[in-house]
């Protein structure tokens, strides 16, 4: 997992609850790197989920909440630093359907050996968007914050449902419908 994730992670947790927190949730997980991450790094899963266990326990959020939580942050990140990208679509359908195609293509030429969950389309139309998400990871929950924030940075609105398909959440269908 690359370390943009991490380093932007724990800048949102010191936001929300301190650095405190940070350095409680550094030493409870006993993580190879030591906490310490560069953007551009590479780093196990299993520190974040470490991290994400451990900041759950200590504030009693659950891990898909604080997912969420974190995916609103990381999209303020993107709006930050690639507006470019965000600015060729017009439309939180189109942006959404294009992740497989164009957006993880443009993450995978920036980090190179990024390990992305994959996006299948199987349904698209202008105020429908069907798809699913591949990972072993399971991080759904940080894709459906990032589907929220898209629809919110195009003044748009929908309602997503998320149906797993696979119970450990390593596949998901998404089924979008913009209001």
């Amino acid at each position: 997992m690359k370390g943009i994730v991490f380093t932007e992670f724990l800048d949102l947790v010191e936001e929300k609850f301190g650095l405190e927190m940070v350095d409680t949730i550094i030493e409870q997980s006993n993580l190879d790197s030591g906490g310490v991450y560069t953007s551009i790094g590479t780093y196990s899963f299993s520190e974040m989920l470490s991290l994400l266990q451990n900041l759950s326990a200590n504030t009693s959020i659950s891990i898909d909440n604080l997912l969420l939580v974190y995916a609103e942050h990381f999209f303020s990140v993107i709006e930050k630093n690639y507006p470019d990208m965000l600015a060729m679509y017009k439309d939180p359908i189109e942006m959404l359907s294009s992740i497989e195609h164009h957006i993880h293509v443009e993450v995978k030429k920036i980090y190179h050996d990024a390990e992305l969950p994959t996006f299948d389309v199987l349904e698209k139309t202008d105020t429908k968007l069907v798809m699913i998400y591949k990972s072993s990871r399971a991080m759904h929950h940080f894709g459906l914050g990032l589907m929220n924030k898209t629809f919110e940075h195009f003044n748009s609105k929908a309602e997503i449902n998320l149906e797993k398909i696979n119970e450990d959440g390593t596949e998901v269908k998404f089924t979008i419908h913009k209001n």
